[in-house]
């Protein structure tokens, strides 16, 4: 339960703080406690009396379609963000013409993170974000002994010392943080934008007195904590009660002059009571154990002045900071399904199990009735006339199929499919067209909430802890001003869809196609093998020509040029010379009226016992001196007329 309203003292800092954390627990409490509780049972398959629908169930199954929505779905994003190894990356200036800077800062990060384990803590996040609809996560700062084996000379060199070298290393960690343990404010829609976020729980005393020890704690007497079965991760399980402490951190505003009255000590400094009247907030980081034990009170000690603490919705609700998840969209076809399924099991256990009809007036005294292979039952009077078996009648054999129907509606809800689901569930026909048309709408959800997780928590919590490392460990982490992005690609059901569509339109091409290649290689960078990166390498160098074959080439091609140019010349050769052919044959097709007008006429002469040769010689002679004849009669007029135009112009 929350601690006691009557004793807190809003006068002091830790009052103050807790004051707010029981508004803001009241207020989820009342709007999302018993839902997020319903939806953590359902998602691990726990029975509970409230979850009934009908006061006469007896079956406790519970389907494990949510389940698989829920696994399903982190398993998409959580593919789509690790699945290719590097799962961010640093966008550098372009006007920075040393590029080297980015790859070793790259690398170092990248390699503080895999040792920070990551990658575990994101995907703790993803499973509360589509179980409760938002995931948390606190960044916290940790600073570890590394143990490294070595070797030392000693003895002037002579021998050689086998050993342990210790080395003190900081660490950005990133640990996920329960609903029931997250606070914040009420009217607040994103952590940047409130007045504070708190963190609520259980942690071990002897965490408490190591930081107590570090100086990181003031050092006060902390208690063990009264135990909330609110708190707790798993609220179904048996409460521990020993040796822990319940630590509230605050991080967000707080008033100036009551930050101001914590001394070094931890204790309230009196001579600040006259700055009470200051309406102005600092940002602040707060832990108080028990609700009452101010541990830690300081300004925001980060350069950025950022809260270390980043979320993000699995699906955004306008105006709300708690989203909306895989169980909260399946949930009305999980219930149903499992009323389902509940009243076929309680049916089925009214048909298959034996009953009798007995005549208990016609039993033996104090006889006790039992049905069993082998069981003789006593009877005053004729077994068949005393016992009678009695059944309900049979099970509809319609529930089994609308379970499936239930079934199908969860991944309709919810958006989540499996690949061996996708004939029977995405498309009852398995056309292929019905197929891509489902697995495209499928997509495009995944792909709606891996942006969201991008832009949220991802890119973030990156940026946050690269911050942290410049801070605190600059001599790796030079300060300046990077750009990250996310380097996530598909997950495994686009990534095997967008394959298909690649498949096929490899074979419309020609494997001499220049673009060939490259698809090959989009096919093969798209596939989960270990050794990608080495065969997409391959296929690079075996594509790219040597200087000598590239010479060569050139050649081949300067060869096939020539041969094309002497192709052309010679059908061009070949089409002149049809050309002329028709030319002559319309010349000839001209010709062929005289030449038979003129057989026709040597025929003619022949029959009249004429030489056709000689009389088509005298003939030709004729008509020339005929038309000489003609010419000179023409030339004489010509000559009258001018003389006779001469004279009428001298008169």
């Amino acid at each position: 339960m929350d601690y006691d309203h009557n004793q807190e003292d809003t006068g002091s800092l830790e009052g103050w703080v807790i004051h707010k954390c029981n508004q803001w627990r009241d207020h989820f409490e009342s709007n999302y406690q018993e839902k997020f509780d319903e939806y953590y049972r359902l998602w691990r398959g726990i029975w509970a009396e409230e979850d009934s629908m009908r006061a006469s169930e007896r079956s406790r199954i519970i389907s494990p379609a949510l389940q698989q929505a829920v696994e399903s779905a982190v398993a998409e994003v959580e593919e789509a963000t690790f699945g290719r190894g590097k799962w961010f990356d640093i966008a550098d200036d372009y006007q920075d013409q040393q590029k080297g800077d980015i790859q070793i800062l790259r690398t170092q990060l990248d390699e503080d993170m895999k040792y920070a384990k990551a990658r575990k803590s994101i995907a703790e996040c993803l499973i509360n974000s589509a179980v409760f609809g938002t995931g948390v996560g606190e960044i916290i700062l940790d600073q570890v002994t590394e143990l490294k084996p070595a070797t030392q000379p000693i003895m002037e060199g002579e021998m050689t010392a086998v050993g342990v070298m210790e080395s003190t290393r900081t660490l950005v960690k990133m640990r996920p943080v329960m609903p029931q343990n997250f606070l914040i404010d009420p009217v607040a829609t994103s952590i940047e934008e409130a007045l504070g976020v708190a963190i609520d729980e259980f942690v071990p005393l002897h965490q408490v007195t190591q930081a107590q020890e570090s100086g990181i704690y003031f050092d006060v007497d902390v208690a063990v904590a009264a135990p909330d079965t609110d708190i707790e991760p798993d609220q179904d399980l048996t409460i521990y009660m020993d040796d822990k402490v319940r630590l509230t951190k605050y991080y967000g505003l707080v008033p100036t002059y009551l930050l101001n009255s914590i001394n070094e000590e931890g204790e309230e400094d009196e001579t600040a009571e006259e700055q009470e009247d200051e309406a102005e907030y600092t940002e602040a980081i707060i832990v108080i154990a028990n609700g009452g034990v101010l541990l830690k009170a300081e300004p925001n000690p980060y350069m950025m002045q950022d809260r270390p603490v980043v979320a993000f919705p699995w699906d955004v609700v306008p105006g709300r900071f708690w989203g909306r998840g895989i169980c909260e969209k399946g949930y009305n076809a999980q219930k149903a399904l499992d009323t389902e399924l509940r009243a076929r099991i309680d049916a089925l256990a009214l048909t298959v199990h034996p009953m009798l009809a007995v005549d208990a007036s016609r039993l033996p005294r104090g006889s006790k009735l039992e049905v069993r292979p082998g069981k003789a039952i006593l009877t005053n009077g004729n077994p068949a006339e005393i016992l009678q078996p009695f059944n309900f009648g049979k099970l509809d054999p319609t529930t089994f199929n609308q379970a499936q129907t239930l079934q199908q509606m969860v991944q309709m809800a919810t958006g989540a499919i499996d690949a061996a689901g996708i004939p029977g569930s995405v498309n009852g026909d398995a056309t292929a067209a019905g197929i891509s048309m489902s697995l495209g709408a499928i997509i495009k959800r995944h792909k709606r909430t891996l942006i969201n997780f991008q832009d949220s928590f991802l890119l973030p919590f990156v940026t946050k802890a690269a911050h942290r490392y410049m801070q605190f460990n600059p001599e790796l982490y030079p300060v300046s001003d990077y750009k990250f992005v996310a380097s996530s690609s598909l997950g495994i059901i686009a990534r095997e869809y967008e394959v298909t569509q690649l498949v096929q339109l490899l074979q419309t091409m020609s494997p001499e196609s220049p673009m060939y290649p490259m698809l090959i290689e989009s096919i093969v960078d798209n596939m989960n093998l270990s050794n990608r990166e080495q065969i997409i390498e391959g296929l690079r160098k075996v594509n790219q020509p040597q200087p000598g074959q590239q010479q060569l080439q050139q050649q081949v091609q300067e060869l096939q040029l020539a041969k094309e140019q002497a192709i052309l010349q010679y059908t061009q050769a070949q089409t002149a010379e049809v050309m002329s052919r028709i030319e002559q044959n319309k010349v000839e097709t001209q010709l062929l009226p005289v030449e038979a007008q003129t057989d026709r006429l040597a025929a003619t002469l022949k029959g009249m016992g004429q030489d056709p040769t000689e009389a088509e010689f005298t003939r030709r002679a004729k008509i020339a001196e005929l038309a000489l004849k003609q010419r000179e009669i023409e030339t004489k007029e010509d000559i009258v007329e001018m003389q006779m135009r001469g004279s009428n112009g001298s008169n």
